[in-house]
């Protein structure tokens, strides 16, 4: 394997970038959106560019088709560097836009997207990675002089290529594409054809929007969503033809799609703040909010639970569960766990993802596989579901996301209900996570009599008063988290919340923070401890109760500055953050809220960017 470093200075700072077998892709974690109308598409693609903020990026770019010209204008760092920098004078009804995330070649102006033919005929955008581009540049582009280090420019280079050898630019398109590996969506505009949008998709989430007299594309609804709801699911390997009143889709064969739209259930009014200072509190305080309508959404009119008879019984007839998942979804699966063999009676085991995929466990003769991903697009879980669908096994997708590439790729798919998400640390999507599957368990078997919707009911009062407390979680913040390292430590449940309050902190302040099973202390991780390291100790269940306060003196003994949240039943004199009672197998949908707020007021009081922090992004869509 070839390995390049790249280093770059900025801000004083030295940055390194590292390239695998020369690989100059760019993650499609990006955005994209396209339009074509009759309105000036200048301030409709900033719009939509800046709602795709969320997704994480390091440069962004437009291109607007103009009187047979193309207006290109991109800059390294905000979109509202962007803004400053674009022609006020520069009008169109045709343009693409493109926000980058680079991981392979230093983030600047050169690199960023759109990128240019050499002619400057053809102009495109591109989200994901293209895997043989050496072998495409040896093959057919030896004359081409680039003006950037992507893989991005191979395409439209290539597209020009064979336009210029006599094929149509349709045909064209669709030939680059035949001769691509890797991941793409992709935006096209031909400076000599003024009526038409291109675009591409494989492997890589893009949607089209139908307007009346415009169309869209977008890598998500949110970009469209302020201009249209009616929406078009995009297959791998289609291309699109879009004109101001008509969405053609071909397969790369050249075949005509006949597709309905579907209408996004968003309203535009839900992705913007209102009154709050940042969408990560907004939707910590929307989490109680969202565990009544997901009980809405998944009862009938008589209270009971109700979800689609196919999903309950392919559980039911599967002799182990597994659940696939990265992250935070990783954490939601980890109590999911618990849900499915104590209520019903399912063993289960959660598998990170990207683990799974290069390291597959000895299975089960008739397993079934969950896939818990917020977005619905992530990579790895994507990997293993092509896997095991492969070897003929059963799937199941829990998102947030209808439409998305993994709903529709697995053979069923539950909804969360959780609203969109904008901040990249997810907090209401994984309490979302968690309570679908509480419901889910409680459906298949329900070995324990427990009444799930009356026990969420409680819960979501219960978050509401432990939201309605955050300005003690401001001054504990700013009294016990002070220093580079920071400890969560609990034991069974309590371990999970720990590891999911700890990725809080750690995502958003950039403190070193891990969440440890406090059993394990004494095995090594105690080595850690020194005067005023922080540790905040999680107990809501009854039976590790005395253990864990154990765990607690012994950390103190050390000089740990200790805050404690516990259940009120099982609290003591001391300690600073109480939750109401509560069903234990359910607490971990309560005792996060501290851990999130504590991690908000953490950032807050650092300067961190709360809703983009670095080297984040919202939908891990590249393996």
């Amino acid at each position: 394997m070839r390995i390049i470093f790249t280093f770059y200075l900025e801000k004083n700072q030295v940055y390194i970038v590292v390239q695998k077998n020369n690989k100059n892709g760019d993650l499609n974690m990006c955005g994209i959106v396209g339009y074509i109308g009759f309105e000036d598409v200048k301030e409709i693609i900033l719009s939509g560019l800046e709602k795709l903020e969320y997704r994480g990026y390091d440069s962004a770019g437009i291109a607007i088709l103009n009187n047979n010209e193309v207006y290109v204008c991109k800059e390294k760092g905000r979109i509202a560097k962007l803004r400053e920098r674009i022609d006020g004078n520069i009008s169109g009804t045709v343009g693409i836009g493109h926000t980058r995330w680079a991981t392979h070649g230093v983030p600047n102006k050169i690199n960023s997207h759109p990128h240019q033919s050499s002619s400057k005929r053809f102009t495109l955008v591109h989200n994901g990675i293209i895997e043989n581009e050496d072998e495409l540049r040896e093959k057919y582009l030896n004359d081409v002089n680039f003006t950037s280090d992507t893989d991005t420019e191979v395409i439209v280079q290539l597209i020009e290529k064979f336009v210029e050898k006599g094929e149509s630019v349709e045909l064209a398109i669709r030939h680059t594409m035949s001769e691509l590996e890797g991941s793409y969506a992709l935006a096209i505009l031909d400076k000599e054809d003024m009526d038409t949008l291109y675009a591409a998709k494989n492997k890589t989430p893009l949607l089209a929007g139908r307007g009346e007299g415009f169309n869209m594309i977008g890598s998500d609804a949110m970009a469209m969503i302020s201009l249209t709801n009616s929406l078009y699911e995009i297959e791998d390997k289609e291309m699109l033809k879009i004109t101001r009143n008509n969405i053609e889709i071909y397969t790369i064969y050249g075949n005509k799609v006949s597709r309905e739209p579907y209408k996004a259930e968003i309203d535009a009014s839900d992705i913007e703040k209102g009154t709050y200072p940042h969408y990560m509190m907004k939707e910590i305080e929307e989490q109680p909010f969202v565990i009544r309508r997901i009980m809405s959404q998944y009862s009938d009119e008589n209270g009971n639970i109700h979800m689609e008879p196919e999903i309950i019984d392919s559980i039911r007839a599967c002799d182990k569960l597994y659940i696939i998942a990265c992250g935070t979804s990783y954490h939601a699966g980890l109590i999911g766990k618990q849900f499915f063999e104590k209520i019903s009676g399912k063993p289960t085991e959660v598998v990170i993802a990207s683990e799974f995929i290069y390291n597959m466990p000895l299975l089960t003769e008739k397993p079934l596989f969950m896939f818990i991903s917020q977005s619905g697009e992530t990579a790895d879980c994507r990997a293993v579901l092509v896997k095991v669908k492969e070897m003929g096994f059963k799937t199941l997708t829990m998102t947030n996301t209808k439409g998305s590439t993994l709903a529709r790729e697995a053979d069923n798919a539950l909804l969360l209900y959780a609203g969109p998400e904008i901040a990249v640390a997810s907090t209401k999507a994984y309490t979302a996570q968690i309570a679908v599957l509480a419901i889910l368990a409680a459906f298949v078997e329900n070995k324990i009599n427990i009444n799930v919707f009356q026990e969420l009911s409680k819960i979501a009062y219960t978050m509401e008063t432990l939201c309605d407390d955050k300005d003690n979680y401001k001054k504990l913040a700013e009294k016990y988290i002070n220093n580079s390292h920071c400890f969560y430590i609990g034991r069974c449940m309590d371990y999970y919340v720990c590891l999911e309050a700890a990725l809080k902190l750690k995502e958003i302040s950039y403190i070193h923070t891990e969440g440890f099973a406090a059993g394990e202390l004494k095995h090594g991780p105690i080595a850690l401890i020194e005067e005023k390291t922080p540790v905040i100790a999680v107990i809501t269940q009854e039976n590790i109760n005395l253990n864990t306060r154990s765990n607690i003196k012994e950390v103190k003994a050390r000089g740990a500055s200790i805050l404690v949240i516990s259940m009120r039943k099982l609290s003591q004199e001391t300690d600073e953050i109480v939750i109401d009672d509560i069903n234990e197998l359910l607490a971990p949908l309560a005792a996060i809220i501290p851990g999130q707020y504590l991690a908000y007021y953490a950032a807050l009081k650092k300067g961190c960017d709360i809703d983009k922090p670095r080297n984040l992004a919202k939908s891990v869509t590249v393996e």
